[in-house]
């Protein structure tokens, strides 16, 4: 039990600990002005070189990196450019377009029989198979099994009939893998654009969205004010997208957030370590510390403020402006924060957390049972067996009682058990002082 405990002392669920978690680690003064200082420095790196699509030093940085990223992958999947060609992000994408084809690939209103209205720069958002994430993933494999195409059009999911499309494959398994690796090959044509908008135009292409951004499309509520216009929050994000809010910008909004959480983290780690000596393993930053949760809290949301207070006053109360100089990853990141917090000390994470460890002590017994078991000599355990069977088949062929006893009597001898009386059994057992020893 002891050993149990020093194993699992800095997960178990005890008073001492949730004490620790809730009323030990205290901020102090410092902690609070690295918070600011770290959330101010990712707030002014977002105001100064995050901003807006189309006016981004950070956006142009993670276009020229997917772009890099676009040409690696075709480069790996077979892409062999002509003289010239081999810096061309257009004809890398062409070729990943040419060999990850896909049967929903549809762009104007005419493709979908006039039942919404679409274009090239937004048939990336309307389509959900061209999301990076677990839901156009999903799609994607549905809609190249089924022959159809998804979208979200006026709030609302609508499918269509497409060309009869067969995946790749000789079973369900393995038409399953050829669907996911097409939908990865078709999302990587077109992160970067398209062939043609790539090839013929200075401009950076339609990209694919932000995770989950799509879900935006379902918002079909609110009338904010663009222009002279009033719009819903739906058609806003629409716009946002067709104006560059895709998955490059937001990998330029995500460095900020990057950089205030791991400054916080590195100086609370070094205070912990250097300032109060505290050994390695308690200067790790997890969530078990209050502290730092607060910190983050604090540094997340001083971030926040900034970029809403910049957003704020270059929309000039156009919602569209507002929208697109919005830092969604950063407002993303301090609500998790926020409702993680919650969580923990409203004590909705207590039965979870009492699940993992639980599976935790399980899954080191029997770490420790197979130990055991890996110790264990295969080719004595095996002889042994032998012999014990060898008894049974001896014992089940006796005929007599008498016969039993000798054989038992025999077996003793032979196998060197000590018997727990001495010399003859029936004079052993009609002394009255005699004692059976069992060893």
């Amino acid at each position: 039990m002891e050993s149990e405990k020093g194993n699992y002392h800095l997960v178990e669920q005890t008073t001492e600990n949730q004490i620790l978690i809730q009323s030990k680690n205290k901020c102090d003064k410092y902690d609070y002005l690295v918070a600011v200082a770290c959330g101010a420095v990712g707030g002014l790196i977002d105001v100064f070189f995050v901003g807006a699509p189309n006016d981004s030093t950070l956006g142009n940085w993670t276009d020229k990196q997917v772009d890099k990223i676009v040409m690696e992958f075709a480069r790996k999947t077979g892409w062999t450019p002509r003289e010239g060609k081999e810096n061309s992000v257009a004809s890398a994408i062409g070729f990943l377009e040419r060999n990850s084809r896909v049967n929903y690939d549809q762009r104007y209103t005419s493709d979908v029989k006039e039942m919404f209205n679409m274009n090239t720069k937004n048939h990336h958002m309307m389509s959900l198979a061209h999301a990076p994430d677990i839901v156009g993933l999903f799609f994607s494999v549905l809609n190249q099994f089924t022959s159809t195409a998804s979208f979200i059009a006026n709030g609302q999911i609508i499918t269509i009939k497409t060309d009869t499309f067969e995946l790749q494959g000789t079973n369900f398994i393995s038409k399953i893998f050829c669907g996911i690796a097409n939908w990865l090959g078709h999302i990587m044509s077109d992160i970067a654009g398209s062939s043609g908008g790539r090839g013929s135009t200075v401009g950076r292409g339609s990209g694919v969205v932000i995770p989950f951004y799509e879900m935006f499309q379902f918002c079909k509520f609110g009338k904010f004010q663009v222009g002279k216009a009033r719009q819903d929050l739906a058609t806003i994000a629409i716009r946002a997208f067709q104006e560059g809010y895709d998955f490059r910008f937001g990998m330029a909004m995500a460095i900020p957030v990057i950089i205030t959480d791991l400054s916080i983290r590195l100086i609370w780690s070094l205070r912990r370590y250097f300032q109060y000596g505290y050994a390695l393993k308690e200067c790790i930053p997890t969530s078990r510390h209050a502290d730092l949760r607060m910190m983050l809290l604090l540094g997340n949301g001083t971030l926040c403020v900034i970029d809403g207070m910049d957003a704020g006053i270059r929309s000039g109360g156009d919602f569209l402006r507002f929208f697109t100089r919005l830092n969604l990853i950063a407002w993303f990141r301090f609500a998790m924060l926020v409702l993680k917090e919650v969580c923990i000390r409203v004590g909705l994470k207590d039965a979870l957390t009492e699940t993992i460890e639980a599976y935790k002590r399980i899954n080191a017994a029997l770490l420790e049972y197979l130990h055991e078991l890996e110790l264990i000599d295969i080719e004595a355990f095996e002889r042994e067996t032998e012999e014990y069977n060898k008894v049974v088949r001896i014992i089940t062929n006796a005929k007599t009682n008498q016969e039993l006893n000798t054989i038992l009597l025999d077996m003793f001898d032979e196998m060197e058990i000590r018997k727990p009386w001495q010399g003859n059994f029936d004079e052993h057992m009609s002394n009255k002082g005699a004692t059976l020893y069992f060893e």
